[in-house]
């Protein structure tokens, strides 16, 4: 999908990725105390609703995203509920950051983007990391071919996040379901 396609999605509400609430994956990171108030990244961050739960808890949270109409909301709901944070509207393969982060949340990104794309995505989110930084990632599995969402096999997954660079920690089990029998594979990755 190009960047107009994303948009349309957001104007004509055909976000069927968005389920109007911070994912329970968040909630398991923070209560296992696996994720505390940092500087952190919310790469395609939609409407937010993670980064309002964040910015909430402390966490200095920058969230981007290529849609308008997703940053509109989400400075909309920020106000409303008189908290901060930076959002910005750009694509991320062009974004700079002004300086590292603790932490990158990744929950649609990576499946949303073609996998062709994947390498490129997976060098920014190294770049964006200070050494150590956390990657709290979630692979959806759909189990099809093409998309978006793309599937995100583990074994393309442990290649595209190659040991080298990525400390993997084992699977963590939140079964979070999406319709259409689609789920989300866990992990907490660090730069090595």
């Amino acid at each position: 999908m190009n960047n107009n396609e994303w948009e349309q999605r957001y104007q004509q509400g055909k976000t069927g990725w968005d389920r109007g609430d911070v994912s329970p994956n968040l909630h398991y990171w923070i209560e296992n105390q696996q994720l505390e108030a940092c500087r952190l990244l919310i790469p395609g961050c939609g409407n937010g609703y993670e980064v309002l739960h964040l910015a909430e808890k402390g966490f200095d949270v920058v969230a981007i995203d290529i849609a308008p109409t997703a940053i509109e909301n989400l400075n909309k709901a920020l106000a409303s509920n008189q908290l901060q944070a930076e959002a910005i509207q750009a694509d991320f393969f062009k974004w700079q950051p002004k300086q590292a982060f603790d932490a990158i949340y990744e929950q649609t990104s990576l499946c949303a983007l073609p996998p062709a794309q994947w390498q490129a995505y997976e060098q920014c989110l190294y770049k964006w990391l200070k050494p150590k930084g956390k990657l709290l990632v979630q692979f959806m599995q759909t189990e099809d071919k093409g998309g978006p969402p793309f599937h995100c096999d583990i074994s393309a997954m442990l290649d595209l996040l190659a040991s080298k660079r990525w400390k993997w920690s084992e699977e963590h089990m939140t079964q979070v379901a999406h319709s259409g029998g689609k789920h989300e594979k866990v992990y907490l990755l660090e730069k090595l």
